[in-house]
């Protein structure tokens, strides 16, 4: 590992897990995600692996006085944002593959990147792999409700995915939910259109049957059945499951239309000089909720079922955000998210995993 900063100066906290960053990946570049370091090691004790460019890293903290405080590692290539799932083969040498190779060496436990969602997706899938019995990572993001986060899965890792996989991801979920959110038992529902049994197309109907007739099979699932579109936001499951082609379509519908309920809200609250009044007495409580609503207050995105914890932050991600999605990684990380989703697939008193009693054999 190189060091960066000069010999004898102090080094990251010891203890917890260590988090390798990508400092090369998200639209700001280098420049955000160091800031997003340093902020990570000094104000949380977390322990950040950067991985880059080495002269480059080098240079941005000694901007912050942090030269040898948070370490290096040398990749000489990057991921380009508009990289896709070839991005695992075209660059080999990329510093989301070479934080990958830490993690599978146990120099590291957890990957943060605010790269291509597909160019990390494909890359860290190729060289952690999936857990055994798992078919396909899944993508899980949180939404805001109240009173606890809801968490949204598959968003977008799959586009095309199989009834096997759905049922699968319930689970990713639910030790998602209970592992980040300590929710005992997450209620699950399945997204669909209409609330009815018989309603949606040949995907979620017979992903819903599989889930109900396993639901009471340890490990024990609480599966609500359906839910619709306009409850994503209304806190009614814990977990909510689709394929990543749907997920990825209402993640997306949801952040547009909290941006334009925001926008609208502050034209309304600046139209006149009454209603800006009006809007100086209410400042905390606004800012309290455009924080809550904040996509860069969640962490990321983080893609369950492989052989180490993988956060991918948004692709905008400033300084806060990188330093919140290095929290995340390190609490999933501390908290064994990976051993929790290993104990869900592989249920240690059968000793093989529930999706085989399904008569589903893996199909990687």
């Amino acid at each position: 590992m190189n060091q960066a900063g000069p010999a004898g100066t102090a080094g990251p906290p010891r203890g917890g897990p260590v988090i390798a960053l990508d400092a090369m990946g998200g639209d700001h570049g280098p420049a955000e995600t160091v800031a997003g370091a340093v902020a990570a090691v000094r104000e949380h004790g977390l322990r950040v692996v950067l991985v880059g460019r080495l002269a480059e890293l080098t240079g941005l903290l000694a901007e912050h006085g942090a030269a040898g405080e948070v370490p290096v590692v040398h990749a000489e290539d990057t991921l380009a944002m508009n990289e896709g799932a070839l991005a695992s083969w075209r660059r080999p040498r990329s510093s989301v593959a070479v934080a990958c190779k830490l993690i599978r060496q146990g120099d590291a436990s957890a990957l943060v990147s605010a790269g291509s969602t597909g160019g990390v997706v494909a890359t860290s899938t190729v060289r952690l792999r999936t857990q055994p019995g798992v078919l396909r990572a899944a993508l899980a993001v949180v939404l805001p409700t109240r009173p606890r986060p809801t968490v949204l899965l598959d968003a977008g890792a799959n586009a095309d995915a199989k009834p096997e996989m759905l049922v699968q991801f319930a689970h990713l979920g639910a030790a998602y939910a209970h592992t980040a959110h300590g929710v005992a038992e997450p209620r699950v529902g399945m997204l669909t259109i209409g609330a009815e049994p018989g309603k949606g197309n040949r995907l979620a109907r017979k992903s819903s049957e599989l889930l109900a007739a396993t639901a009471s099979e340890p490990p024990r699932l609480d599966y609500r059945g359906h839910i619709e579109g306009h409850d994503l936001l209304a806190g009614e499951v814990d977990v909510v499951v689709t394929d990543g082609f749907t997920g990825n379509v209402a993640l997306k519908t949801v952040e547009g239309t909290v941006r334009f309920a925001f926008d609208a809200v502050h034209d309304a609250l600046t139209s006149t000089r009454r209603a800006r009044a009006g809007a100086l007495l209410q400042r905390k409580a606004l800012r309290g909720l455009r924080e809550s609503l904040d996509s860069e207050s969640t962490g990321g995105a983080v893609l369950l079922g492989l052989n180490g914890t993988v956060v991918i932050a948004h692709g905008a991600s400033r300084a806060r955000g990188i330093e919140r999605a290095c929290m995340l990684a390190a609490d999933l990380a501390a908290s064994r998210i990976v051993d929790q989703i290993r104990r869900r697939v592989t249920p240690p008193a059968r000793g093989t995993s529930w999706l085989h009693r399904l008569g589903h054999p893996d199909d990687h």
